[in-house]
């Protein structure tokens, strides 16, 4: 429903994201409306909004508003239809890759940007990056697919991080390849349920400078192998394979470990099953005060965080709620609603969130 920012009620929910008329993004979709979001849009100059339906007819002829419907997940992904095919390809084609690697000890560059493009083109058709991964992701080909997120999510972080379009693509490439060297490893070692020994754990490590040697006699660009080379490196010198510390490690890398947590966290493997998706970003936060660089993982976090508005979450006390608004700096404890009442999560600090629900 579209209506003129003067007729907005408190609690109207936003159905699709706001952008003002540089393209700025202003309100996520879901967002509800109240005294402080339309001085926001006043102020961008954004004189009409699409909504949710105020009312909503139930088979017994009940009307209902919003505010007191059944927790349900908000997820409307209409770009599936789209982009699942684009990404089932991409995890596809990327094995093949990796089999090139195996054999030939290098991949075509043409190969790799016909395989990244498309899904590069097809990004922006949905902002709700965590709703779009899970959706996409399947307990299979973790490598691959791990491979696949990592160069997409690369992308996304770069593009937030200000990068041009050009050098975010770069950014997203080198993503792409940044695990090309486990081609080199034991598909034994890769996937083994428990846990390595030492010997096999110095040889996974070894995939760092694998790929780094494949990248650089696959490519002219040099700054797609740094990733490669320095996304396990840490801040604090604690990391691999060369212990660098703070600016000592690359941009790009630095980018690149974030997101390589990120994926490789909300994955089931063989020997891992996914983590709870708000918990995945908390430890993200955690590692920033000491071994992911802080600027690169909280702008990562900033803008995954408004993607779990209206989603329905679980708390400390077993009650369910959904998330109405964050908060732009304490991430971890947003506006939830409770049937008809509001927890302020910066205000009633005993409460926590223990699951988010897609």
């Amino acid at each position: 429903m579209r209506i003129h920012v003067t007729d907005i009620q408190d609690g109207d929910q936003l159905s699709h994201d706001i952008f003002n008329h540089y393209g700025l993004h202003v309100l996520s979709k879901g967002t509800r409306l109240y005294k402080n979001e339309i001085s926001r849009l006043l102020q961008h100059q954004i004189d009409q909004v699409e909504i949710l339906d105020r009312t909503l007819v139930l088979p017994s002829g009940e009307a209902i508003s919003p505010v007191n419907r059944t927790l349900e997940s908000t997820v409307n992904p209409k770009w599936l239809p789209t982009v699942q095919p684009i990404y089932e390809n991409a995890v596809k084609r990327f094995e093949k890759l990796f089999e090139s690697a195996i054999e030939d000890g290098i991949v075509q560059e043409a190969e790799v940007t016909e395989i990244m493009q498309p899904l590069l083109d097809n990004l922006q058709l949905e902002r709700d990056v965590v709703s779009m991964l899970l959706l996409l992701n399947t307990e299979d080909d973790y490598t691959y697919q791990h491979s696949v997120q990592v160069g997409m999510l690369a992308y996304y972080l770069a593009t937030w991080l200000d990068h041009s379009s050009e050098d975010a693509a770069l950014i997203g490439k080198a993503g792409f390849l940044h695990d090309i060297g486990k081609s080199k490893i034991s598909a034994d070692i890769l996937n083994k349920p428990g846990k390595l020994t030492e010997e096999e754990f110095e040889e996974v490590k070894r995939h760092t400078l694998y790929g780094h040697e494949i990248i650089l006699g696959s490519f002219q660009e040099k700054d797609l192998a740094i990733g490669a080379l320095q996304h396990h490196e840490r801040i604090d010198g604690s990391g691999y394979p060369h212990g660098l510390k703070g600016e000592e490690i690359h941009p790009i890398s630095k980018i690149i470990a974030v997101v390589d947590i990120y994926s490789a966290m909300i994955s089931a493997r063989v020997y891992q099953k996914e983590r709870d998706l708000l918990f995945v970003l908390k430890e993200l936060y955690r590692l920033s005060f000491s071994e992911i660089d802080p600027v690169t993982t909280h702008t990562f976090i900033k803008h995954m965080i408004p993607n779990f508005i209206g989603k329905r979450v679980r708390l400390n006390n077993e009650r369910f709620g959904i998330i109405v608004m964050t908060h732009p700096t304490e991430f971890f404890r947003p506006l939830i609603q409770i049937d008809d009442e509001f927890v302020d999560l910066t205000i009633d600090r005993h409460y926590e969130i223990e699951h988010v629900y897609l």
